[in-house]
């Protein structure tokens, strides 16, 4: 159905955050996926996955007694990890890969829904055991974060359908571009393209506006307080696909990179997690995963300790 000009905000916004088929913290509910669009896999991928020796004798021993990993998420980022229709089931590739590495240990697993920008605190403090929510190695992070690879992705721009200002990826000078706080399109890839095409040119930087979560972006794009949203290229290029008179993906990315979990630092369960993740990498489920949210191509074959993003 084409969005006509005469739609309200509102409806646009509702429209959006169909797109993302996420639910942030306030427990908005969710529309179901549309026909000859992307499905919600509800099913617990893990089912019938074996622990593997090897990881399970790298456990350490408080983890084996208390028998649960705590992961946090923040459950609004279409199709890595987000919520289903049901308003109560995490789904995406992260959950899909968190369940696994429980299962190739032998343990239980607990995700907790949280704003990606207390993730990393919440590790710090001690009040999670890791997190696999697509998160880049800066320099900042490796200095307080264990973080090992387990996929890559890409960082894309979004702007409205049929892109009426005609922007480009790297004539962005001036405007408006929204980003989610935390990540590491805030962090780094909009301040490095910002710098490079703009103000060592003398030309206006790019104006970041930092929000919650990416349908917060989006919506604000919508209703044209933003000129283009910044952020992993799969969310996007999910998003756009589930409503494609609303928005569109530039097709150049601003960045293809490895994406990492995360573990506080010198914690005595990375060489588990390095493990696990190795086994899942190594075993059919791992493609199974990437197919199922249309990840194809972005796999890896080792599960390196991150090094610092370029």
């Amino acid at each position: 159905m084409r969005v006509s000009r005469s739609l309200s905000v509102t409806m646009v916004t509702t429209a959006l955050a169909v797109a993302l088929a996420a639910c942030g913290s306030t427990g908005a509910p969710q529309s179901a996926p549309q026909s000859g669009q992307q499905v919600e896999h509800t099913d617990d991928i893990s089912a019938g996955v074996q622990p593997d020796p090897a990881a399970v004798k790298l456990l350490p021993e408080a983890v084996k007694a208390k028998g649960t990993l705590s992961v946090p998420m923040d459950l609004t980022s279409a199709p890595t990890t987000f919520m289903a229709t049901d308003n109560k089931t995490p789904i995406g590739f992260n959950p899909d890969m968190a369940r696994l590495i429980a299962a190739k240990l032998g343990v239980k697993l607990q995700i907790n829904n949280v704003k990606f920008d207390t993730i990393i605190p919440g590790l710090q403090g001690g009040r999670f055991d890791f997190t696999a929510s697509t998160m880049g190695a800066t320099e900042e992070r490796l200095k307080v974060l264990d973080m090992v690879n387990y996929f890559q992705n890409g960082t894309g721009v979004a702007v409205p359908k049929g892109n009426p200002q005609k922007l480009a990826l790297h004539e962005l000078c001036g405007r408006r571009v929204g980003v989610q706080s935390g990540s590491t399109q805030e962090i780094k890839w909009l301040p490095q393209l910002s710098e490079k095409d703009c103000t060592s040119q003398g030309k206006p930087a790019i104006a970041g506006v930092t929000l919650p979560s990416v349908n917060d972006a989006l919506t604000q794009l919508s209703s044209k307080r933003l000129d283009a949203v910044m952020s992993d290229f799969t969310g996007l290029s999910w998003a756009a696909k589930r409503q494609p008179n609303v928005l569109e993906v530039m097709q150049e990315r601003v960045v293809t990179t490895k994406v990492n979990v995360a573990l506080p630092k010198g914690s005595p369960l990375t060489p588990a997690i390095q493990a696990a993740i190795q086994s899942i990498i190594d075993s059919p489920k791992y493609a199974e995963a990437l197919d199922r949210w249309g990840f194809q191509g972005l796999g890896i074959e080792t599960a390196a300790p991150a090094v610092p993003l370029g």
